[in-house]
């Protein structure tokens, strides 16, 4: 039965995440607006108190929380909010005022909210609910402005935190908390829990006002704290009710000297008698660098209740007492356990997240099994810290352990899909940081990723394109070129379209090609780079026409097509309308550069060359063979060496004497345009591949064209001059040879 309730919540758990869900979506549809524009619900069902709150939770969660949304809450009836979730959403202070501060809150959580909201707002606002002053029980400004000025004094009324006077738990860390609205504070008559790290505070003596009802203290980090180690003790040692105590510190970013006299109050502490702090069940010290293993060692022997201990940074997390406590967690780097614990309790401290992250990785270089929990603690503290180039650093090595090879496949795929759009995040954030850019290529470099987990693959193509540009380690290219190859066959016809008219990717493709080719070189990263220019170039029409100012670029594309074309069982997949007549009028484009036109000829040539493989009109067909050779009698030899071929082999089949004379005529004024260029090298690379006889033939035939045989003509007597010319060259040699002996 407990097991039936439970998965019955669960579902309706589900069922309520969904519709909540589709709300969000709806709400223009389900609003009206009022006169400064914030939205107003046309009708509501009365809601439980909690769907309401989830409602504001999705709404913030989902990024579409602000002055206009957050309007629905606002004499609302059916909505009644308990928790309010707005952190990090641009909810201003007016908005704040009307659409929250009315109803009866019993939790806040306004952290790091952008746009002007200061924590004298809220408090005021808050204030005015009397109400609210009594229930509000749990507060968080993290980040946020206090504004003390406007805290004090309200028209002539005090107005302080102390109006809330309901308040157990109040978060002010990483504010411009001062000691004057410290002092306000901790006059609280039920305050329990209280965080003030990287505040401002210089003084710690306020907190005695509260000795008998406060139970957590986080001072983490307080760069201005001016009280001697004597006096630190002394406020701890009056806190009776203490249960969890953090005066860990930075080691990153405090100097020697800032650091020395808290150091010195925790050795104290930790030598100390255990009636100072005696309620005391945790304790951390984290980034305290001048403790001792023999103090810890005597600190966990004097308290038998201890339940957490934070240590990292110290140096002393491999105290072997602390493994004989089996029900002491340890945040530190001597094992697993100690290095998950300190992720997982530091989410919003860089300085110990990257500390963390640190020995995970090094945990993780040779791991054999799949762990989805590390990945996950990974994954949060980049989500925590979008900003830190030290967490992205090392959390993207992590990610490449934890995934490598077939760790991947078992992990849950929202995880993987999650945690590719983090390193997606991290290639567009720190697109000049070479580590980070290579860490998050080696974890994409993976077929299961790239494959069968969900991410913006247009992104992620277009992101390692730029990285593309100024690396040119091959092994790294390899990589590069692989996950391009892959994204694209992913995308969309019109994402396709859209890559494919970045010149710089084509060129760097061709470049590739171009240099693998010339190297006589078939690898890898051939293959992956002819993958995605086929890719690429599937809508070739749409690609060639947006090259019209890169002639450059439209060679090698059509370079690429003509080889392609060469392969018989690949020309049917050319076999597009649309393509042909685009390559026929890039041929007849008498301003278009020649090297072009004879690509674009070479390419019409081969696929018209096969009338059994010909799949389209047969007009189509006629039209390209009688513009291929009026074309071709329009052009005029080139000086320099525009194409190199290592075989004459692919031209054998245009030679017949059955081709039509476009076909004849395009492979004949190519194997001129070769032999002039470089007589010596082709002229027995013809005979090699018996070309020399074809020509032979189609100069006799009587059905030939008189165009071909006049060009066929001319490349014989090319030949032919060149071996009279070597004939009498061996003879003067001989004859040399004789006079000398």
């Amino acid at each position: 039965n407990s097991c039936k309730v439970g998965y019955l919540s669960a579902v309706n758990d589900a069922l309520g995440d969904l519709c909540l869900a589709q709300v969000c979506r709806s709400l223009d549809a389900l609003c009206s607006r009022r006169a400064d524009g914030s939205m107003c619900l046309s009708w509501a069902p009365i809601l439980p108190q909690e769907m309401a709150d989830h409602l504001l939770l999705k709404m913030a969660t989902k990024g579409i929380l602000n002055d206009t949304t957050v309007g629905i809450f606002q004499n609302c009836k059916e909505l009644h909010l308990h928790r309010a979730f707005i952190r990090c959403c641009p909810v201003s202070a007016e908005a704040f005022r009307l659409a929250l501060c009315p109803h009866r809150l019993q939790e806040l959580d306004a952290s790091w909210v952008p746009g002007g909201l200061t924590g004298a707002n809220i408090v005021s606002g808050l204030a005015s609910n009397p109400v609210c002053r009594s229930s509000l029980q749990r507060l968080y400004l993290t980040g946020l402005h206090v504004d003390r000025e406007s805290l004090v004094e309200d028209g002539g009324t005090r107005v302080g935190f102390s109006s809330l006077h309901g308040l157990r738990m109040l978060n002010l860390a990483h504010t411009d908390l001062t000691d004057a609205v410290l002092e306000d504070i901790c006059t609280l008559p039920q305050l329990e829990s209280l965080d003030i790290s990287c505040s401002a505070v210089s003084k710690l003596t306020a907190l005695l006002d509260c000795k008998n009802t406060l139970r957590s203290v986080i001072i983490h980090r307080l760069q201005q704290l001016d009280m001697s180690p004597d006096r630190l003790l002394f406020v701890f040692s009056q806190l009776h009710a203490i249960r969890h105590l953090d005066f860990s510190e930075d080691h990153f970013a405090v100097g020697d000297s800032d650091r020395r006299d808290g150091d010195e109050t925790v050795r104290q502490l930790l030598n100390g008698s255990p009636q100072v702090l005696p309620s005391l069940v945790s304790l951390d010290i984290s980034g305290r660098r001048r403790i001792t293993g023999a103090a810890v060692r005597s600190f966990v022997v004097a308290r038998g209740g201890l339940v957490f201990l934070g240590l990292l940074a110290t140096g002393t997390s491999s105290c072997d007492i602390l493994s004989s406590h089996k029900n002491l967690k340890v945040t530190g780097e001597a094992n697993e356990n100690q290095v998950c614990e300190a992720l997982r309790r530091y989410r919003d401290r860089e300085c110990f997240i990257r500390e963390a992250l640190v020995h995970l990785y090094n945990l993780t270089t040779d791991i054999d099994k799949p762990r989805p929990d590390m990945l996950k603690l990974v994954l949060s503290g980049m989500q925590n810290h979008p900003t830190s180039l030290h967490v992205y650093l090392v959390a993207t090595a992590c990610v490449f352990n934890l995934t490598t090879q077939d760790l991947a496949v078992a992990m849950p795929v929202s995880l993987l899909s999650s945690t590719v759009t983090q390193l997606l995040y991290a290639m567009k954030t720190f697109p000049n940081h070479q580590q980070v850019q290579k860490n998050c290529l080696m974890a994409l470099c993976s077929d299961y990723i790239l494959q069968d987990i969900p991410f913006d693959k247009y992104l992620a193509a277009t992101l390692v394109i730029n990285w593309l540009r100024s690396h040119e380690d091959p092994t790294l290219q390899r990589m590069a070129v692989a996950v391009i190859s892959i994204l694209v066959a992913k995308l969309s016809t019109e994402e396709t379209a859209q890559l494919g008219k970045d010149v710089f990717i084509m060129k760097q493709l061709l470049a590739i090609v171009q240099q693998k080719a010339m190297a006589g070189v078939v690898d890898s990263t051939m293959k992956f780079a002819l993958s995605a220019l086929w890719n690429l170039t599937d809508e070739m029409p749409t690609v060639l026409e947006s090259y019209y100012t890169e002639p450059s670029i439209q060679r090698k594309v059509l370079g690429l097509l003509n080889n392609i074309a060469e392969v018989e069982v690949l020309q049917a997949n050319l076999m597009e309308e649309d393509l042909l007549e685009h390559i026929l009028s890039l041929l007849q484009d008498s301003q278009l550069e020649q090297g072009v036109r004879y690509f674009a000829g070479g390419t019409l040539a081969q696929l018209t060359s096969r009338p059994e493989a010909w799949t389209l009109d047969d007009e189509l067909r006629s039209s390209i063979l009688k513009q291929l050779h009026a074309s071709i009698m329009t052009w005029t030899q080139l000086e320099r060496e525009m194409v190199s071929y290592r075989s004459f082999r692919p031209f054998r089949p245009l030679l017949q004497t059955w081709q039509p004379s476009g076909v004849q005529l395009w492979a004949v004024w190519a194997i001129h345009l070769v032999c002039i260029q470089n007589t010596s090298h082709y002229s027995s690379m013809m005979e090699k591949d018996g070309v020399t006889e074809l020509l032979r033939a189609l100069a006799a035939h009587p059905d030939a064209h008189s165009d071909v045989k006049g060009q066929s003509d001319s490349v014989l007597r090319v030949v032919e001059q060149h071996q009279t010319g070597r004939r009498k060259t061996a003879h003067r040699h001989k004859v040399y040879s004789k006079l000398a002996y």
